[in-house]
C-alpha cells in the first residue's frame, strides 16, 4: 500500500509538473530553455530594399550575442523575410511568422505603411511590436495600442525643428515639400506646418508634391517645385528617392536651403550615391554618431561599432549609418531580454520594454539617454541639427529635447 501511494504521489507531482511546464509554454510561444525565436519583415527587395542592410547587421548582431553566451544561455534566432515594403506583401508575412512559425514577438520591422498594416492584427493578439522601425508618432500609443512601441526619434516632430528652424533663420522663406504619399511622408509635411505655425505655413508654403514608391523617378517633382519660386525645399524620402532628389536639384543649379529627413542621411546608402559634393549644405537632425566624422574614431561606442562590423559584418559599408543604426536598436533589445530574466512571457517582454531607465546605447549621440515607462512609449527623444560639409555631419545647434512636442 505504501508502495502504491508514493507511485500515485509521484506520478501526480510528474503530472503537476508537466501541466506547468505547458502552460509556461503556452505563455512564452517562441522561448525555449536554448532559444528566442523573433520575427521580422524587411524589403530586401523593392524601393526600399537598401535599408534591408539594417537588418543584416541586426542578425550579426545576434550572431556575436549568442557566440557570448546568449541571453541567459537562451540564444537569439532572428527570421528576417522579405516583404518588398509592400503592406499586402508585410500581412502575409507577419501571419506565417506568428502562425506558422510561433515567433515571440515582432522586432524592428521596417516602414510605415508595413507596420500600420499589421499593428491592429499584432495587439489583437497580444504579441509585441517592438522597436518599429519608423518613426511615425502612431508607434507611441499605449492606450490604443500597448503592444506596440518605436524607437528612433518621431517624424512629425522631426518636421517642426525644422518649421521652426526657417523662421528663426529664413522668415520670408518660400516653402517648398515633396513627400512620400503615405504616413511616413505626411508626418513631415503635418509636422513642418506645426513648427511653422498655421498662419506662416499658409503664407510660406507655396508648393507641396508627393511621390509614390512605386514610382520610377521624382525628377518632374523636383522641376515644378523649382518653379513655384520656392528657395527652401524639405524632402520626405526613403534613400532612393533622397539621391534622386539631390542629384536633380544640384543637376538643374537650383540652390534652396535643403532639408532632408534623417532617414535618409547616410552617406554609403544615400550621399555617396548622389554626389557627396552635390549634397553641401543639405541640413537634417540626427542622432547617431556619424560612421565618417573623424571626431568619433577614439570614441569607445564607434570603437565597439567598428571591432563588432570587422569580425561579424565584413561585407558590410562602413560608411552606412544604417549600420551604425542596427548596432544601437539590437543592443535596446538585449537590454529589454536581459532585464526579462527568465520572465520570456510576451507581457513581460512588453512591461521591460517600457521600463528602460538611463539606458545608453553605444553609438547614440553624447546626452542621448534611453527613457521608457508604461505612458512613454518613445524611447529616442534628442536631436540635434546637423549640415553636411561634403565630407561629414557637423552639428549646427546643441540637443533639442523633444519630448514636450510629444
Amino acid at each position: 500500500m505504501r508502495t502504491t501511494e508514493w507511485v500515485t504521489t509521484i506520478a501526480a507531482l510528474l503530472t503537476a509538473a508537466g501541466m506547468t511546464a505547458s502552460s509556461m509554454a503556452a505563455d512564452t510561444p517562441g522561448v525555449t530553455a536554448t532559444e528566442i525565436k523573433i520575427g521580422q519583415t524587411m524589403p530586401y527587395s523593392g524601393p526600399a530594399s537598401v535599408l534591408s542592410s539594417n537588418a543584416k547587421a541586426e542578425l550579426a548582431y545576434f550572431k556575436m550575442i549568442n557566440e557570448r553566451g546568449g541571453i541567459n544561455g537562451r540564444k537569439i534566432t532572428l527570421i528576417s523575410v522579405d516583404d518588398g515594403y509592400m503592406p499586402p506583401r508585410t500581412i502575409e508575412q507577419v501571419r506565417r511568422l506568428v502562425e506558422q512559425e510561433n515567433v515571440a514577438f515582432l522586432f524592428n520591422t521596417l516602414g510605415t505603411a508595413p507596420n500600420a498594416a499589421i499593428q491592429k492584427y499584432l495587439n489583437d493578439r497580444k504579441i509585441p511590436q517592438l522597436f518599429v522601425s519608423s518613426g511615425a508618432s502612431k508607434w507611441g500609443d499605449p492606450q490604443h495600442f500597448p503592444w506596440t512601441m518605436g524607437w528612433q526619434p518621431v517624424y512629425r516632430t522631426e518636421a517642426r525643428i525644422y518649421g521652426r528652424y526657417i523662421l528663426k533663420t529664413k522668415p520670408a522663406a518660400k516653402v517648398a515639400v515633396l513627400y512620400q504619399n503615405d504616413d511616413f511622408g505626411r508626418d513631415y509635411l503635418t509636422g513642418l506646418k506645426e513648427g511653422l505655425g498655421a498662419e506662416e505655413a499658409r503664407d510660406m508654403i507655396v508648393q507641396e508634391a508627393s511621390y509614390e514608391v512605386t514610382d520610377a523617378t521624382i525628377d518632374s517633382q523636383i522641376l515644378s517645385l523649382r518653379e513655384s519660386g520656392a528657395d527652401t525645399l524639405l524632402v520626405a524620402a526613403t534613400p532612393k528617392f533622397a539621391a534622386q532628389s539631390i542629384r536633380k536639384v544640384y543637376d538643374i543649379g537650383w540652390q534652396p536651403l535643403f532639408f532632408m529627413t534623417n532617414v535618409s542621411t547616410s552617406p554609403g546608402a544615400v550621399l555617396i550615391p548622389a554626389g557627396v559634393e552635390k549634397a553641401v549644405g543639405l541640413v537634417s537632425a540626427g542622432y547617431l554618431k556619424s560612421p565618417v566624422d573623424p571626431k568619433w574614431y577614439d570614441d569607445p561606442g564607434m570603437k565597439q561599432w567598428r571591432a563588432f562590423m570587422a569580425e561579424y559584418y565584413p561585407e558590410g559599408d562602413l560608411t552606412d549609418a544604417g549600420n551604425v543604426y542596427a548596432f544601437n536598436v539590437a543592443a535596446t533589445l538585449v537590454q529589454v531580454l536581459t532585464q526579462c530574466g527568465d520572465d520570456l512571457s510576451r507581457e513581460n517582454i512588453m512591461k521591460q520594454a517600457a521600463n528602460l531607465t538611463g539606458y545608453v546605447p553605444p553609438a547614440l549621440l553624447p546626452g542621448i539617454t534611453i527613457n521608457t515607462s508604461p505612458t512613454e512609449y518613445y524611447p529616442v527623444r534628442q536631436l540635434q541639427l546637423e549640415v553636411w560639409n561634403g565630407k561629414t555631419w557637423k552639428h549646427i545647434s546643441e540637443l533639442i529635447n523633444t519630448a514636450a512636442d510629444y
